[in-house]
């Protein structure tokens, strides 16, 4: 199951109308869930949603969230044969638990390379380490949380904001059904937060309700400063990862 499924699942009351007692827990992947939303999943069907971290690169697990224990908000713990570390993505000095950084992986499921592209590779895997370009920490406990794609983080005058958790944060107001948040170009602060927000229709909400939320729940460098626009629908792929090209062309 991708992202989007688990959002419809929480919140579309069709839900109600099926008999779905015999599910006993569901697997989540290809993009970040947070640990709202699990939550809300979980209230609402009663069953665990679990999620696992992986890439094409990894054939395609590293982590996965097994049962019994649930780590809710988490990808859980490394699959049998892998290791893991987290290092800084300026220096690559490996971090400690709970620092976030890229998430690098070892393991037999490692891809040997890109076929034809020895740079590509070697940019990829280095001194047996796949770097990811994806933004997470360990937990204590051992379990993985991914925040978002490197790539995607916003620069706030030298501050990073990951979509993914405003994007989180977002979901748990009353008045949003989905939400996509990118960087837009700023010349004082390099980039600057703005939300696109499809409306639960059984409700009404104003872009200044939103802009309020964030500021009453996020850090300052957080703030939506690029603006609120409402959409029909979030631009996303097959597999639930959000376009955010297609929406940075529309600022």
């Amino acid at each position: 199951m991708v992202p989007p499924v688990a959002l419809f699942l929480a919140r579309h009351p069709i839900v109600d109308s099926f008999d779905i007692s015999s599910i006993r827990a569901h697997l989540c992947a290809a993009a970040p869930l947070g640990e709202s939303l699990c939550r809300e999943y979980e209230d609402r069907l009663r069953y665990p949603i679990c999620q696992g971290y992986g890439m094409t690169e990894l054939s395609p697990f590293a982590t996965l969230d097994t049962m019994p224990p649930h780590h809710i908000g988490t990808v859980g713990s490394l699959i049998p044969n892998t290791s893991a570390k987290i290092v800084c993505p300026e220096t690559g000095v490996a971090l400690g638990p709970g620092a976030t950084g890229e998430v690098c992986i070892r393991g037999p499921q490692v891809m040997k390379g890109y076929l034809n592209n020895e740079e590509a590779t070697n940019d990829m895997i280095r001194d047996d380490w796949l770097h990811t370009g994806d933004l997470g920490h360990i937990r204590v406990d051992g379990c993985f949380v991914i925040a978002d794609r490197l790539k995607e983080l916003i620069k706030y005058k030298g501050f990073q904001v990951a979509p993914a958790e405003l994007e989180d944060l977002l979901l748990r107001h009353p008045g949003v059904k989905d939400v996509a948040v990118i960087g837009m170009p700023d010349e004082r602060a390099g980039e600057i937060p703005r939300a696109y927000i499809v409306p639960n229709p059984n409700t009404k909400v104003t872009r200044e309700d939103i802009a309020t939320f964030v500021t009453e729940n996020a850090a300052s460098y957080k703030q939506l400063r690029g603006g609120v626009e409402f959409l029909d629908e979030i631009p996303k792929s097959p597999s639930g990862k959000i376009l955010r090209r297609i929406l940075r062309n529309m600022c």
